[in-house]
């Protein structure tokens, strides 16, 4: 690995550290109740902060967790489930069934305390009336291959759910939910980290509907009759089941971000955090970034050389082709292409939980040879991004990046090195 290759690396490895339940979760504990404390939680960090909070809690608990297949971790009072991600399955089907009846029959006295992280809203499949768990795995279908920005996904998934969109939380009541979120969601508004299951999501059903007709997602037809009325309404902010509930996010990629460009500078290198928050196409994204990059390189500015350009947020894919790979992956083989030709520019994106998209890689490096190199090895760049294949394109020169599942979630890390 090139001495460039590793900084990228080690500025990854930085920003989730940075972001690891284990850290943050001791930090931000809720006031001890009179009565019972119960533990739920979903998403692909929940495991990790279900075991930080049982070391860190002094008293009796219990509940349940829900996170992805091969993101679990041992606990001694808090029941972990694994279940699929990103289309939800019977394992989540019932776990989800399982987490409202937990909640059910609390008193005043007691404490429930949500653990909540990106993913949960797959890992906690709960259809309303009329509709079915196959229903709910196509409407997610529809919306991965939507292209559309996580809020729009999220308002429109709350419409069909019995636990999103602050749902769970009023099944709570009387008792105080304190939810602590690990956000993964662009501007860190913890309503929209897995679809909140414990806090209001903003948004009508008729803003539902006409952003299902903008996005024209192919939804099933129970879903389109539910669409169409208004029952299934999700409880409003000023619900008075929500008083005495609080929110904190614990762990984002600002904080992320901030840790990663301290790190750079402390090694002599300029560091410039773009924006935390960005959202958008994939490859559209990478030609701004790339941009910025050449202008840099060539012309010094507007940031001077050596410097690094961190971002985070969700970018999205519109499928159009039947290839591997996630929205790190895309950004990455897009950046390739744009940057072909061009010396002293090395990049490193991937998905901080450790996987990006459905494969086993969290991202992928790129420099000014990689679309070179593609050729060279049978793959043309241009109809790989084409076929969204960006997996494929990385695997023929060997830069895929692979790190296994992290513990944490606060989304897509991208820096871009001009020297």
């Amino acid at each position: 690995m090139t001495m460039d290759r590793a900084l990228l690396q080690t500025l990854f490895e930085l920003a989730v550290e940075r972001a690891q339940p284990s850290l943050a979760v001791s930090r931000h504990l809720p006031q001890k109740p009179r009565g019972r404390t119960i533990v739920i939680g979903a998403g692909k960090a929940s495991a990790q902060m279900a075991r930080a909070f049982e070391k860190a809690w002094d008293g009796e608990i219990s509940g349940l967790v829900v996170t992805r297949y091969g993101y679990g971790e041992k606990c001694e009072r808090i029941e972990i489930v694994e279940a699929a991600h990103p289309v939800p399955d019977a394992a989540g089907f019932e776990a989800a069934k399982r987490l409202k009846e937990i909640v059910s029959g609390l008193t005043a006295d007691d404490l429930v305390v949500a653990l909540i992280s990106g993913g949960g809203s797959a890992l906690l499949p709960a259809p309303a009336e009329g509709l079915t768990l196959e229903d709910e795995q196509a409407i997610n279908r529809a919306l991965l291959a939507s292209g559309a920005p996580i809020g729009v996904m999220n308002l429109i998934r709350n419409q069909f759910s019995t636990i999103k969109g602050g749902r769970l939380a009023a099944l709570c009541a009387p008792a105080r939910v304190a939810t602590l979120v690990v956000s993964d969601v662009p501007g860190d508004d913890p309503a929209l980290v897995a679809s909140g299951p414990t806090i209001s999501l903003a948004g009508t059903r008729a803003d539902a509907r006409k952003l299902a007709e903008l996005y024209r997602l192919e939804l099933p037809e129970a879903a389109k009759r539910l669409l169409a009325r208004e029952d299934n309404p999700a409880p409003r902010s000023d619900d008075p089941r929500f008083v005495g509930n609080s929110v904190v996010t614990i762990a984002s990629a600002a904080l992320s971000l901030t840790a990663a460009a301290e790190e750079a500078r402390k090694r002599g290198i300029g560091a410039s955090v773009l924006s935390d928050s960005i959202e958008g196409e994939a490859r559209d994204v990478a030609l701004v970034h790339a941009a910025i990059a050449k202008e840099i390189s060539q012309r010094n500015q507007p940031f001077e050389k050596p410097v690094v350009l961190l971002s985070g947020g969700e970018t999205t894919v519109t499928l159009r082709g039947k290839g591997r790979g996630g929205r790190n992956g895309e950004f990455l083989l897009a950046l390739a292409i744009a940057l072909d030709g061009v010396e002293g520019v090395t990049a490193l994106a991937g998905d901080t939980d450790g996987i990006d998209g459905s494969e086993d890689n969290a991202g992928a490096f790129v420099d000014g040879t990689s679309a070179r190199r593609m050729r060279e090895a049978g793959v043309d760049p241009l109809a790989a991004l084409a076929n969204n294949d960006a997996y494929g394109a990385f695997e023929a020169i060997g830069d895929l990046f692979v790190t296994g599942p992290t513990g944490t979630n606060v989304n897509d890390f991208r820096a871009i090195l001009i020297r």
